[in-house]
């Protein structure tokens, strides 16, 4: 039987030692019985990127952005090179990455043996390597869509492989065979955070989705992004209304409710909910952390969830 061939996806931009860390990390993860080869789109950086991955890891395939491309384009951009090496998966990460040695050969394992299934890794956060990041989040229309939970740790999680919703795109094994049957991320309407669309999309289309929570992969925290309330008129209307990019965007948002949410209607449901939350400043998450409102466990939440041998 011959090695499972695994193309690896990260876009990257003015993060030189980020980048070569990440890449530092891959080198050293367990190979056996794969054939493993990473493309790094290199969307415009101007601080040495490309020139030092060309000097550290040559065997690595760079694919040149102009700059514009930001997420959502860069990995598209890295998808369409992986197809052509005809792989068997394509790993999608973030380069604000470091991975445990084992994390590619449990993910592989988990979606041979629950196929059709793209699996995500377990993100963990490497300054408080006990405490989950963006893992498994949750539909709640009244809440205002997404829930995101912010109190989860690796003692509070299922033990096996669950189903989720969504699998947010830091780390993602897809099948080259989703990938060509369902497509490519939405770049037009979701030039950055492609992912809160892609897997749902995916699942509709009868794909599982799984978090497999031996892949551990320690991921950097979140920057906070510039508050609102700071802003300028002129700034604010271009951050929420203009600048697709922008994290406070509100057409992206209304956007990833209706392409995200489990049906159009409880996606405009959920929109409208969240703007009357944000005309009250009410954020669902961060009352209930405030409130001392302890989450329950996700190994509770997703025990009807975790996958049957």
């Amino acid at each position: 039987m011959g090695k499972i061939k695994v193309e690896i996806v990260t876009p990257v931009h003015n993060r030189r030692e980020i980048t070569l860390q990440c890449l530092r990390s891959l080198a050293r993860i367990d190979r056996e019985n794969l054939d493993i080869h990473t493309i790094v789109v290199d969307d415009g950086s101007t601080d040495g990127t490309a020139e030092a991955v060309r000097e550290q890891f040559p065997e690595v395939e760079i694919v040149f952005g102009d700059g514009n491309l930001w997420y959502t384009a860069a990995t598209n951009r890295g998808f369409e090179a992986a197809l052509k090496h005809d792989p068997d998966y394509i790993l999608a990460i973030n380069d604000d990455a470091v991975f445990d040695e084992k994390f590619l050969q449990y993910l592989i394992e988990t979606a041979e043996r629950y196929a059709p299934a793209i699996v995500g890794g377990l993100l963990i956060l490497w300054d408080t390597p006990h405490k989950i990041f963006q893992i498994a989040p949750v539909w709640r229309t009244l809440e205002g869509g997404w829930f995101h939970w912010i109190q989860q740790t690796v003692w509070t999680i299922p033990q096996k492989a669950w189903e989720v919703d969504l699998i947010v795109g830091n780390c993602v094994l897809y099948p080259a065979k989703a990938l060509r049957e369902v497509g490519l991320m939405n770049e037009k309407r979701f030039p950055n955070y492609g992912d809160a669309e892609h897997t749902p999309r995916m699942r509709r289309s009868g794909w599982r989705l799984l978090i497999e929570p031996r892949a551990r992969v320690f991921c950097q925290p979140n920057n906070v992004p510039p508050s609102i309330s700071q802003m300028s008129w002129r700034k604010k209307a271009d951050a929420l209304w203009f600048d697709m990019k922008n994290t406070h965007n509100l057409r992206r948002r209304l956007n990833g409710n209706l392409d995200g949410a489990p049906n159009k209607l409880t996606g405009a449901a959920a929109f409208l909910i969240f703007m009357t939350r944000v005309f009250l400043k009410v954020n669902a998450e961060k009352i209930s952390a405030r409130n001392g409102q302890a989450e329950p466990p996700l190994s509770e939440v997703f025990a009807e969830s975790v996958v049957k041998d």
